[in-house]
């Protein structure tokens, strides 16, 4: 009986999360959303209501508790190990052409969307705070490492820092987590009405996000995936995740530490990664049907985690 009500309080945190997923893929195949509103819909998040929930997550928080230095340097990193992990396999199991892709696909997290809104699902405003703070740090090691990887096996192209730079410095997930620290740190306040109307705006960000990444997703895409990126998709879901939340463990994290540090190095791979390689003219199918399917699995694996690390009480 204890098994069940904990595993039924695990779905309490994970399905409401993929139930949006879910439902964003049955809109788009009832085509009461199309192409446009998606496109206008990802911009509105990543512009402006996904900053703003960062924002206020911030200057409600107690930097005492969310600024965990050791939790932010842990999760660094692990990243930067999970990249060198992934490129050294790639290096002997991945063709030449692909690896690069594999790369960014099996190290690089949707943290942003679908770690943050399970993270604030299972911890509330600790999730969030502490998650922002853990998503600043990530967000400038992600572009900078999958520029990297992508230049080393993408003929003809090479890593552009000045470009990349002016990316990270103009990241309004980055410029949110900067803007909010002096409101943090020397207790400014803001008017009641701007908290409220900001609430109201950064409400709309998970459940948006979470409909266009499921109205994005293609089964037919799935169904042609090479080995390749079920290989990577593997790594992301299964290898690296709990490869990380075991060695996070054995160094002391626990409980909320440990529980955000799995949440988020179990997103499926970012949306983000298909537009780099879309820039680069790269394999963009390769690059898809890694977010495909790491967006599914994760419905599965998320939840076996968490539930695992209940169950073990480690969390």
């Amino acid at each position: 009986m204890e098994l069940i009500e904990l595993f039924s309080r695990t779905l309490d945190v994970t399905l409401p999360v993929f139930a949006m997923v879910f439902i964003g893929i049955g809109l788009k195949r009832l085509r009461w959303i199309d192409s446009a509103f998606i496109s206008t819909a990802s911009a509105l998040v990543f512009k402006a209501t996904l900053p703003t929930l960062i924002f206020l997550s911030l200057i409600k928080a107690d930097l005492s508790v969310a600024l965990d230095v050791p939790l932010l340097l842990f999760f660094a990193a692990a990243t930067l190990a999970q990249f060198c992990f992934s490129w050294g396999w790639a290096h002997y199991r991945v063709p030449h052409a692909e690896r690069g892709i594999y790369v960014q696909g099996a190290f690089r997290g949707n943290c942003g969307v679908v770690g943050l809104a399970l993270a604030a699902g299972m911890y509330g405003n600790y999730g969030l705070s502490a998650g922002s703070l853990l998503l600043g740090v990530v967000i400038v090691m992600y572009n900078a490492l999958s520029v990297i990887a992508l230049a080393a096996y993408q003929p003809g192209q090479s890593t552009d820092w000045r470009s990349l730079s002016k990316h990270i410095a103009t990241n309004p997930l980055i410029i949110s987590v900067f803007a909010a620290l002096p409101f943090t740190a020397f207790s400014i306040p803001l008017p009641s009405w701007v908290i409220t109307s900001g609430d109201y705006f950064a409400s709309l960000t998970l459940p948006l996000a979470l409909i266009c990444i499921g109205a994005t997703l293609s089964v037919a895409s799935i169904r042609v995936g090479s080995q390749v990126a079920l290989s990577a998709s593997s790594m992301k879901m299964i290898v690296l995740p709990f490869a990380s939340t075991l060695v996070a463990w054995l160094v002391g994290f626990s409980g909320p530490q440990l529980g955000l540090l799995f949440l988020f190095f179990a997103s499926p791979t970012a949306a983000a990664s298909f537009v780099m390689v879309k820039a680069i003219n790269g394999n963009v199918a390769l690059a898809a049907n890694i977010i495909a399917i790491t967006t599914l699995m994760a419905s599965v694996t998320v939840t076996a985690g968490v539930f695992l690390l209940r169950l073990l009480g480690w969390i």
